[in-house]
């Protein structure tokens, strides 16, 4: 029973650092939507959208790391190659799938000031399914493998987003071209994919370590997570570039970085505050993380939506602060609810059947 528990405690702390995401992403969009124009020059605002820019990569790192443990498991059971693939493509599929539903219930409940173009807008969940469907073949390799390939590749693609952003992609539709080229209006592929691409070497990492050994490993994790801070900052204040333009907060590898860094450090500090804390199993980060999905589609009807339009731009720091502190609530309620009703519908399972969770 120990055991089971030290195992259970060992993966928890993703759903920590999912929730963690979450409610970081919460303050940032309600400040986004709701502050008044003439306070978002600096103080709190400046704050809240400086930290509220991690969410992005913090998810995508995290579906890197669900996305290794699927392809280990399947490593473990002895699946072929071609089935490995498709079990991954499938994954893609369904993350597009979520994608382009969230964007036509956008567009519905937005109708009709909802512009048709909304519809092929590249989120957050679409560049998941996108990074996902191109880093699919690395399901092939072995585990230790793929720690290798995918280092190397998430390099690569933070060192080629600034030469993504220089080349002519007139000729290319913007609904494709949006996929790959860096912009501000969406997420595409350079960079983003890179910490998808990095949550593949952690979650693979995860797998090939041994248990007693994975505290001592997020030490190592943590000191890289520190020195790449400090290493892009450095090198990315150099008043020279090998690139003939970087826009920094857009395209260029000193950010990206800077932001894995960051991933690192919450990543290693997750799994040691779990693993080692005493506190109750319980946690509001923890609830909150096992249900993002919900809690990112439905904050955003309740923050960019119409439902509280009249409030937009319109209030002060305290009762922006208050209208997080009642959406963060309201996001609880949700969660427990979507628990609650995934506990009865278990209860009608076969106790047989093992559950997806279980698998991984």
């Amino acid at each position: 029973m120990e055991q089971g528990n030290k195992t259970a405690g060992r993966l928890a702390f993703i759903d920590w650092m999912r929730g963690l995401s979450a409610v970081v992403m919460l303050q940032g969009h309600t400040f986004h939507s709701f502050t008044r124009t003439d306070l978002r020059e600096g103080g709190p605002y400046m704050l809240s959208q400086f930290i509220g820019g991690l969410p992005p990569a913090l998810f995508l790192f995290l579906t890197g790391i669900t996305f290794a443990f699927l392809m280990d498991s399947q490593d473990r059971k002895g699946v072929a190659g071609s089935r490995k693939l498709l079990a991954a493509l499938k994954r893609s599929r369904y993350l597009f799938f979520i994608a382009f539903l969230f964007r036509l219930q956008l567009f519905v409940f937005g109708y009709p000031t909802s512009p048709a173009s909304e519809l092929l807008r590249v989120d957050i969940l679409n560049c998941m399914g996108m990074s996902m469907l191109l880093l699919a073949p690395v399901a092939l390799l072995t585990t230790s493998e793929r720690i290798r390939l995918c280092t190397g590749l998430g390099l690569l693609i933070t060192a080629l987003s600034p030469v993504v952003s220089l080349m002519n992609t007139s000729a290319i539709p913007a609904f494709i071209s949006n996929y790959f080229v860096p912009n501000y209006a969406g997420f595409a592929f350079f960079p983003w994919g890179a910490f998808l691409a990095f949550g593949l070497v952690s979650g693979s990492m995860i797998r090939v370590v041994k248990p007693e050994l994975l505290g001592q490993a997020m030490l190592w994790v943590l000191g890289i997570g520190v020195t790449s801070v400090f290493a892009a900052r450095e090198l990315s204040n150099m008043p020279y570039s090998f690139y003939p333009k970087v826009d920094f907060w857009l395209d260029s590898p000193g950010l990206t970085i800077i932001k894995l860094g960051v991933v690192l450090i919450i990543f290693a500090v997750s799994y040691l505050w779990i693993s080692y804390s005493r506190l109750e199993r319980w946690s509001l980060l923890r609830q909150l993380g096992t249900t993002s999905l919900i809690v990112y589609w439905v904050h955003v009807e309740l923050v960019y939506g119409r439902w509280f339009g009249i409030w937009k731009e319109k209030l002060s720091v305290p009762y922006v602060v208050l209208y997080t502190v009642v959406l963060i609530a309201v996001m609880l309620g949700i969660s427990l609810l979507q628990t609650r009703w995934k506990a009865v519908a278990g209860a009608f399972r076969q106790p047989s059947v093992p559950s997806q969770s279980a698998a991984l």
